[in-house]
């Protein structure tokens, strides 16, 4: 009896001894024969909870895609935490995944100022933090930061987009800023003003007239528009969150005051932000999009809408169905699943990261028709092109050509 128990152990440990050499370039915690384990943090609760919707799209991707066979026959294991937009519980939570949890990664992490607080541990870690839910163009950087890649096209560029076309249909612009005090503000404003800022001879070197910053924690915005109203502006540069973009729409109408209006494509969901400010105080206002206008009856008759309005009915159906977050999350997760299809069975990070970087003009559904994802290692910027719309009624209308990063 001793004999056998001992064979048994000296079995086992000479399993335990190899097992690593065959899992090892197959492999990183969090992948297995069965699962691909990944995590996630959203803000589910606080002012910035319109956007934790992406999480529960995401969710709602995965489990259709479990239903239908995996991913190369394997599960995927989505743990989505709520930070609450605030960096500090990100940074605790992040820790978490990564140190106890053993994710593969952390896909579609939501926010700016969230994503830059866990950044450097990341890459440190060498854990990718993958297509993060912000288009802060500092996500584009592998060089420095090779574990990190955005998704969306970047703020900076959206923000140089809206001041080439104040500069083109406006005469003598006097323009409001309306910001969040964050990464995400800076960053939409900072291409903005320099571009304004470099268009001096033609709209005058002080186009921008005021400048009204408001705290993620703070209850309303309506002192910050009042102030805006009483500066003279013509232009209003919305770069809000969901919430006080709604705020200052409804407001605005409130008081009288009527400039041109752009809104950041981060707040333009008709859902979360349009209809809560109401339809009739929206009229004209401008934004960027890359995604489908979800409530435009013109696309009911796409293949990709209708497939997506199907997943929605069956793995989605207590969704607000006019919140943007449904499109968006859901051709995010398409493209994180198509990396995880070319990792094919090697399932490393690193093999994620190359994969995520080997993109090639990557058909996403529900994204403009015309717009594609393209990455290379040099290149962590995937989609690089919107158009310009604006509100007529109660959807989004396009005007003007597909606009792309290399050309802003």
């Amino acid at each position: 009896m001793k004999k056998l128990t001992r064979r048994r152990v000296l079995t086992g440990a000479a399993t335990m001894l190899a097992a690593p050499a065959i899992a090892a370039g197959k492999y990183s915690p969090g992948a297995s024969d069965t699962e691909i384990k990944i995590g996630q943090t959203m803000p589910y609760s606080g002012n910035a909870s319109a956007y934790g919707q992406n999480g529960r799209a995401h969710a709602a991707y995965f489990k259709m895609i479990n239903e239908t066979g995996g991913i190369n026959g394997r599960k995927i294991n989505l743990i989505s935490l709520d930070d609450g937009y605030s960096p500090p519980k990100t940074v605790e939570l992040a820790r978490q995944l990564v140190e106890r949890d053993q994710v593969l990664f952390l896909y579609a992490p939501l926010g700016t100022q969230c994503n830059t607080a866990i950044q450097k541990y990341m890459n440190q870690k060498k854990v990718p933090q993958l297509f993060v839910s912000t288009g802060a163009s500092k996500w584009g950087d592998p060089a420095h930061f090779p574990w990190t890649m955005g998704w969306q096209p970047d703020y900076r560029t959206e923000g140089e987009i809206y001041a080439k076309h104040i500069k083109q249909t406006i005469k003598n612009p006097k323009i409001a800023i309306l910001r969040q005090n964050d990464d995400m503000g800076n960053d939409y404003v900072s291409g903005f003003r320099e571009l304004i800022s470099s268009f001096k001879d033609t709209i005058g070197a002080d186009a921008i007239v005021a400048d009204a910053t408001y705290e993620v924690t703070d209850p309303t915005v309506d002192s910050q528009i009042l102030q805006l109203k009483n500066s003279g502006a013509n232009v209003f540069y919305n770069v809000t969150t969901p919430k006080f973009a709604a705020q200052a729409i409804k407001k605005s109408a409130e008081i009288g005051w009527k400039p041109v209006q752009y809104i950041v494509n981060v707040s333009a969901s008709i859902g979360a932000a349009i209809k809560p400010g109401g339809f009739e105080n929206a009229q004209g206002i401008i934004t960027a999009q890359y995604i489908k206008d979800i409530t435009d009856p013109s696309w009911a008759t796409s293949p990709d809408f209708m497939e997506w309005k199907a997943w929605m009915e069956k793995y989605n159906s207590s969704a607000n169905p006019m919140e943007s977050a449904n499109a968006t999350g859901y051709a995010s997760a398409f493209t994180v699943t198509q990396v995880l299809r070319q990792c094919g069975d090697d399932l490393t990070r690193e093999n994620v990261m190359r994969q995520a970087a080997n993109l090639h003009d990557l058909e996403v559904p529900m994204l403009l028709p015309g717009i594609r994802l393209n990455t290379s290692p040099t290149d962590f910027y995937p989609i690089k092109s919107v158009r310009l719309s604006h509100l007529e009624g109660e959807h989004w209308k396009l005007f003007g050509d597909l606009i792309s990063r290399d050309a802003a």
